[in-house]
């Protein structure tokens, strides 16, 4: 009976090789996808239990949050009704600082004043409705090797940077925040912009403030990035402090994270806070970014990324933590909902 069932068997395996071959293959495939599935299984449940519990009832704001403003406000595009309207906006929530739009600088780090000739016009205007808000000139532009822009190795780029910034503080800018994208981890060019920077904002008792990658979710995370798809997406949390020690406020841009779910994208977003918080001075105010605006594509889910998941998972982190120099910045105002401010207002502001 054994030989006449294996007989057969045997028969057929070598008739049918390429059905066996297929199947190995197939086999050693779904081996490797669930070697592959189990990490980001084991990641997405270990970010799904981040946005698990209730926030404190002290994690609040602390009036240091900020708003980034597009370039019209200082173009010559808005108006008297326009500024009205953004101080009703913004009454009673704890944004404390603007970040509008005055660049772009130009790729060899020079400012042309021409972008922005209603820069004073909007100051005043800020000064006179909104009392006590300090407004920053925003100051951008893409960075080499990554893209055709910034070469900030190059001292004579730095150089033309930081006569830009002694041109806004000229205009009366309360401060500048440094938007330059993407700067890779270990960047010294930027660490050497900074500490040529500073000496000049802190004698004049304005803020350097800066826009931040988020921090590698996993050590070592950057250096794949930048192996796999030549993008520095990601700082080390090393560098991040290297960062936050030479300015005053650090920015987490802690969005355009590729999350499916609300649930992992707070939980993703209570992450970095709990990272940034580590890294960052208690006398720097760390703020942690909100995708006020709507995207739908591999980077950014719009039904995930919202602001309401953002302002939950940045409370799960800090009512850990108590640390009063942290705030929360709006992405950006002209793509502001009313959907997005009122859940900044119910989940944030007291």
């Amino acid at each position: 009976m054994p030989r006449r069932i294996t007989a057969p068997a045997a028969w057929l395996h070598r008739l049918r090789p390429g059905r066996s071959r297929r199947r190995r293959l197939t086999v050693a495939v779904l081996a490797v996808l669930g070697l592959l599935l189990l990490p980001v299984g084991g990641a997405a449940a270990a970010l799904r239990l981040q946005y698990v519990g209730e926030p404190s009832a002290e994690a609040r704001t602390r009036d240091r949050d900020a708003l980034w403003l597009g370039h019209a406000w200082v173009d010559g595009r808005r108006t008297d009704a326009d500024l009205t309207a953004l101080a009703a906006r913004l009454a009673g929530t704890g944004v404390h600082d603007l970040y509008v739009h005055t660049g772009p600088l130009a790729h060899d780090g020079s400012l042309d004043p021409a972008l922005a000739p209603q820069a004073r016009w909007f100051l005043d205007g800020v000064h006179r409705r909104l009392p006590g808000l300090r407004v920053q000139a925003w100051l951008g532009d893409v960075v080499a090797p990554e893209k055709d822009g910034l070469h900030l190795d190059r001292p004579e780029v730095r150089t033309r940077i930081t006569v830009a910034t002694v041109q806004t503080l000229a205009l009366g800018f309360e401060g500048v925040h440094f938007d330059l994208e993407p700067v890779r981890s270990g960047s010294a060019g930027f660490l050497a912009l900074l500490d040529q920077v500073r000496p000049l904002t802190a004698a004049s008792g304005v803020p350097l403030s800066v826009a931040a990658p988020q921090i590698d979710p996993v050590p070592g995370l950057h250096r794949v990035g930048l192996a796999v798809a030549d993008h520095g997406k990601w700082w080390s949390k090393e560098y991040f402090a290297d960062v936050a020690r030479r300015v005053d406020q650090i920015a987490v841009m802690s969005y355009d994270t590729g999350m499916p779910l609300e649930s992992l994208y707070g939980g993703y977003v209570a992450r970095q806070t709990e990272l940034a918080l580590a890294a960052t001075p208690d006398s720097v105010d760390l703020l942690m970014g909100l995708p006020a605006y709507w995207q739908d594509d591999f980077g950014h889910r719009g039904s995930a990324e919202t602001v309401a998941a953002a302002v939950r998972g940045a409370r799960l982190a800090l009512g850990r933590s108590g640390r009063q120099s942290f705030g929360l910045a709006l992405y950006v105002d002209f793509t502001a909902t009313p959907a997005d401010w009122n859940a900044y207002r119910n989940g944030w502001c007291r």
